[in-house]
């Protein structure tokens, strides 16, 4: 899954990546459907979370 090493990514490069809105993102998070971690008050998605949940999205879709 996520190494230490991996890329933490904001809501808005999600955002951006994604092509979703804000409120879109957070809900994605609050469903567990992406995985995100709190750094102080700051939410980070790892790189890698964002690929699986495009590589599921994808697998479901297919």
């Amino acid at each position: 899954m996520t190494t230490a090493t991996s890329e933490l990514l904001t809501v808005p490069e999600v955002m951006a990546r994604l092509r979703l809105g804000r409120s879109t993102v957070y809900d994605l998070i609050r469903s567990r459907r992406l995985v995100s971690i709190t750094v102080g008050r700051s939410r980070r998605i790892p790189a890698d979370a964002l690929r699986d949940f495009i590589t599921r999205e994808i697998e479901e879709a297919a």
